[in-house]
């Protein structure tokens, strides 16, 4: 483990400028649940998860897109257990998940989907969000990727064959006899 003023020194951040910084800025604070509603949002991902005790999963990750709480996320979890099945096969056909090989590919961006949050109290008394449903609204295309290298030109089609014009009446220039 290195120390503080060589892991600063090697990322640029050095100096007097990061204890300045830290002396004036404020610590950021924790999250509090989003409120109990309706919510525009983006799938930002879609993959295969399984929980802590390994019960199987597809995990969704919604962006909160519009008002106050935009850029805050959400997530659903999709059991697929023979009892949550029905319910997981509900959601991903939304999302044009209809058979069991898809759940390995990467979902197609652009999902935008109202999205309707409760609040779940947890035994110790823990609020969280919880997404009681979805529906697909539309489908934003991407935005083009600033980094991406410029199209290539097609090439040109080739040339048609040149016709050549043969003087037939001499019988000199016939190519062939």
């Amino acid at each position: 483990m290195g120390k503080l003023s060589e892991i600063l020194n090697a990322g640029g951040y050095g100096g007097d400028d990061f204890t300045s910084n830290w002396a004036s800025t404020a610590a950021a604070g924790d999250f509090d649940p989003l409120p109990a509603g309706w919510y525009i949002c983006r799938i930002e991902s879609g993959e295969l998860d399984a929980s802590n005790r390994g019960t199987p999963g597809y995990k969704l990750t919604f962006v909160v897109l519009e008002g106050e709480h935009e850029g805050r996320k959400l997530w659903q979890d999709l059991w697929l257990t023979p009892a949550a099945l029905p319910m997981a096969k509900r959601d991903l056909r939304k999302l044009g998940i209809v058979e069991p090989s898809q759940l390995e590919q990467p979902l197609p961006s652009g999902f935008r989907c109202r999205v309707q949050v409760a609040l779940r109290r947890d035994d110790d008394g823990t609020e969280r969000n919880r997404v009681r449903r979805f529906d697909v609204i539309g489908i934003d295309t991407p935005e083009p990727d600033a980094f991406a290298p410029e199209p290539e030109e097609a090439p040109a089609a080739p040339e048609a064959p040149q016709q050549q014009d043969l003087d037939l009446k001499g019988g000199a220039d016939v190519p062939f006899e």
